[in-house]
């Protein structure tokens, strides 16, 4: 890339910062921010406050420091205002390649130790696939074909920091948050969603929260369809059976009742067929899918006359029973490619938050505090926004990653305190919350996003990072 490309990427990049400067207060904060945010999409291996300094002020890295810990961790200003400039200067790109398809609820966990960083606790980590001493945030995503981007975000506070209040203020927690469930969370994100007029998409979650019925229905009453995983056990109506009491929880005596999984063993072998939904990095996507109408044997979705809806069901050749089970009030009359394509479209969020954390350095934030780790994920949407709109003038840069500006000096012989390769403290308690860098969640190959770069005269200039 030329000088003067590089240098446009550069004008681009200020006049974003900029504009977000805008809408968090004082003009002093804008060095801080552009300079957070620059720390972010530069090459490094940790994207935590220390390492930024020393990349960013590399002469005044104490000082450095101090301003961006007090800027991330201290600053007053609103993640909402921030996150809502966002949206505007980004959903534009995104839509240049088509509409908004899918509201796409997920959470994404952080590996934690020590027990004094907000919210949390040993609970289930997607990222380690097992339960972990972890903090889980819940998100929600607008999404089409060529991205994603997270609108709303908000750590998932466990009941036992709910009811600490004592904890809760240490932490900085706001007074008026109380505990709700990850799916009260969700359902809170999509009801904010549709009174700020976002682009509107069928809502699309995973078994983990399509399983909460109570969810499925709000999304309905808000007038929003849904794609939602669902677990083998869920019950429906038997087809061509009349619907009768809805069974209580725990209960399967209900004779007209049937588990999803066990209808999709009564399916004939005509009722199957082979779908191609998305063209892969080798070849197409395909795998044995059926479909039928149902109507849900829930409570919470009990009507005078109980409304069908899509039971979408994945059967891949070779396994000895189904994989994936998903309800969906999509029309009645969507093609059967088109309903799949809908359902595998999480793996536009998969791939997203893998950037943001892996890329953009997410999970890196080592505070404790509530404003804190939510300024943290602000910056680094606000950094992934802006390399979402940068795509196209990125160009092809092969297996490896190609900047956009060079890694600037950085003092010789630093380390910084949060790396995989620094040598961990003698007593694995004094290591606290160290956070791995390594992702061991199964997610889909992606080629990684190009970084910034400063100008190419700056390249000659930089010192090579030295770790230990």
């Amino acid at each position: 890339m030329g000088l003067r490309a590089t240098k446009d990427v550069e004008s681009r990049f200020d006049r974003y910062v900029q504009a977000l400067v805008g809408v968090i207060g004082h003009q002093d904060r804008a060095g801080p921010m552009r300079d957070y945010c620059l720390g972010l999409v530069m090459p490094g291996e940790r994207k935590s406050v220390e390492p930024m300094a020393a990349i960013t002020a590399p002469e005044r890295t104490a000082a450095q420091h101090q301003s961006l810990l007090h800027f991330v961790g201290q600053g007053p200003w609103s993640d909402k205002n921030v996150l809502a400039k966002i949206r505007e200067m980004v959903l534009p790109e995104i839509e240049r390649h088509g509409p908004i398809e899918a509201w796409i609820i997920d959470d994404t966990s952080f590996p934690k130790q020590g027990q004094h960083s907000v919210g949390v606790a040993h609970q289930y980590c997607g990222q380690l696939g097992k339960q972990a001493n972890c903090q889980v945030a819940v998100t929600l995503s607008i999404a089409n074909h060529h991205a994603s981007l997270p609108v709303a975000y908000r750590l998932y506070l466990p009941k036992s920091w709910a009811e600490d209040q004592a904890r809760c203020r240490k932490a900085g927690v706001p007074a008026e948050i109380s505990f709700k469930t990850k799916p009260e969370l969700a359902l809170e994100q999509i009801r904010w969603a549709c009174e700020s007029g976002l682009p509107r998409g069928f809502g699309l979650v995973d078994a983990g929260y399509g399983h909460d019925s109570k969810l499925r229905t709000g999304m309905t009453e808000l007038g929003v369809p849904y794609v939602a995983g669902i677990q083998p056990q869920t019950l429906v109506w038997a087809p061509r059976k009349r619907p009768g009491r809805a069974p209580k929880k725990g209960r399967r005596d209900e004779p007209n009742a049937i588990s999803v999984k066990d209808l999709a063993l009564k399916l004939r072998a005509k009722e199957w067929h082979t779908i191609k939904w998305r063209e892969g990095s080798d070849e197409w996507l395909s795998s044995r899918f059926a479909r039928v109408r149902v109507c849900v044997a829930s409570g919470h979705e009990a009507r005078s006359k109980p409304n069908k809806e899509w039971l979408l069901i994945e059967w891949p050749e070779g396994e000895d029973e189904p994989t994936k089970y998903w309800l969906s009030t999509l029309p009645k009359n969507i093609p059967f490619r088109d309903l799949v394509d809908a359902a595998k479209l999480r793996w536009r969020i998969e791939r997203d938050y893998q950037e943001l954390k892996q890329e953009v350095g997410l999970g890196h934030f080592e505070g404790r505090g509530w404003r804190g780790f939510h300024h943290h994920a602000t910056l680094c949407i606000a950094a992934y926004g802006f390399l979402i709109s940068e795509r196209e003038t990125i160009p092809p840069s092969g297996p490896g990653c190609t900047a956009l500006f060079a890694k600037p000096a950085i003092p010789h012989g630093y380390k910084s305190r949060g790396s995989s390769v620094t040598t961990r403290a003698p007593h694995p308690k004094l290591d606290r919350d160290y956070a791995p860098t390594a992702d061991l969640r199964c997610r889909q190959t992606s080629t990684k996003m190009s970084m910034l770069l400063r100008h190419e005269s700056e390249l000659y200039k930089a010192e090579p990072l030295v770790t230990q």
